[in-house]
């Protein structure tokens, strides 16, 4: 990994598809590009959805409750 964003959203009233919304249109404004693969805590993840769009959702025990890691695979 060269470049990474961590977002932090604690919101439970929102869903994860717009949390990752929100964190993929930071990455871009940030690095330019947008993000392949958004890392969260297994309890977060919805069992239904493995990606939102061109983002691939993976479950990571090292990333906590509430954080997003979105990076380029």
């Amino acid at each position: 990994m060269k470049q990474g964003l961590l977002w932090y959203d604690n919101d439970p009233k929102k869903s994860l598809e717009a949390k990752l919304i929100e964190a993929a249109h930071r990455y871009k404004q940030k690095f330019g590009t947008d993000p392949t693969v958004c890392y969260i805590n297994p309890t977060q993840l919805e069992a239904q959805r493995s990606g939102y769009g061109k983002v691939k959702v993976v479950s990571a025990t090292r990333v906590m409750p509430n954080h997003l890691w979105l990076e380029i695979e």
